[in-house]
């Protein structure tokens, strides 16, 4: 299977939203401090191996040069990351010691990112497809209410937000075509504990997909008139940092979906692939240090190497 190369034309094909940060993070393969992180971020540097991105947030002016650098370097398009002086970079803190597939957080300070209120380039807003990382509900109403009504929208969410914004998740659930969610989102969403009936309930929300990541047991989308595809993870038996792993599945997915600039259930099932392949390299190193030496050719060979072990 051959992975789709983004092109050089200047203007972003996918546009995402979300937190841009400092991260900590203790596993049991050690401690890293001040390490690149973010939802945007695991994101869009995932996504950058198939489509042209586009980056919308923020940070203080302690921010490293040489992360710009680096997503620079990948193509992203940084027309949209605020950089507000005499201010402080999001930071969090958290460990995976009790449990790879759960984070313990230790500290989150919000910094500048707690006035975050996402303007967008007029260079963006034209985007074909936009990804709502699991920021606020109402700011990620607020950034849809400044793009074209054509574009295609997909948006995560968390159990934050679910549990203090519940109602302003459900608009954001009626404006877009695809929900992204972890299981344990999905059953406290819906209030139901079987994830086939917690993705059929999703789906009356008039999503065209829903999909439901189960982490080291992969994913499931489901679709309108009874599609639905199951798939389990690609086996990693080394994992370093778990961190960004839902963030880089779904750059993987999303970046495949704007390759292709199709939706329909076959091109769905080939992007559902595509993001489990992604997430499996990001959880291989400390941020998206996997990312920096990845190469097209890694990619296609393990989408191949997924796509032997799973007929």
């Amino acid at each position: 299977m051959n992975v789709p190369v983004p092109t050089k034309d200047d203007s972003p094909r996918v546009v995402v939203v979300g937190s841009v940060a400092l991260d900590t993070v203790t596993t049991p393969a050690g401690t890293r401090a001040e390490m690149l992180g973010g939802s945007a971020v695991h994101f869009a540097v995932s996504a950058s191996f198939f489509t042209r991105v586009g980056l919308v947030g923020v940070v203080g002016d302690d921010f490293p040069r040489e992360h710009l650098a680096f997503l620079a370097a990948r193509n992203i398009d940084l027309r949209g990351l605020d950089i507000v002086r005499g201010a402080k970079t999001f930071r969090w803190t958290g460990s995976y010691l009790r449990d790879l597939n759960a984070a313990d957080t230790h500290c989150t300070a919000l910094n500048v990112f707690a006035d975050f209120s996402p303007q967008l380039p007029a260079a963006y807003r034209q985007a074909p497809v936009l990804f709502l990382a699991n920021i606020a509900p109402a700011l990620q109403m607020h950034v849809l209410e400044q793009m074209s009504p054509s574009c295609y929208r997909i948006c995560d969410t968390m159990n934050l937000w679910i549990t203090q914004n519940r109602t302003d998740v459900e608009e954001v659930f009626r404006r877009v075509h695809i929900a992204i969610l972890n299981d344990g989102e999905a059953r406290m969403f819906t209030g139901k504990h079987n994830l086939i009936a917690a993705g059929r309930a999703i789906l009356a929300y008039g999503v065209e997909y829903c999909v439901i990541k189960k982490g080291e047991h992969g994913a499931m989308i489901f679709g309108q008139d009874g599609f639905f595809v199951a798939l389990p993870a690609y086996p990693v038996e080394d994992v370093v940092d778990p961190t960004g792993a839902g963030d880089s599945f779904a750059g993987g997915f999303v970046g495949y979906l704007s390759a292709c600039a199709a939706h329909d259930q076959m091109t769905i099932r080939a992007a559902l692939r595509h993001g489990i392949v992604m997430g499996s390299f990001n959880v291989a190193d400390f941020s998206c240090d996997r990312f920096r030496t990845l190469t097209v050719r890694e990619i296609e060979q393990r989408l191949a190497d997924y796509n032997a072990k799973i007929v």
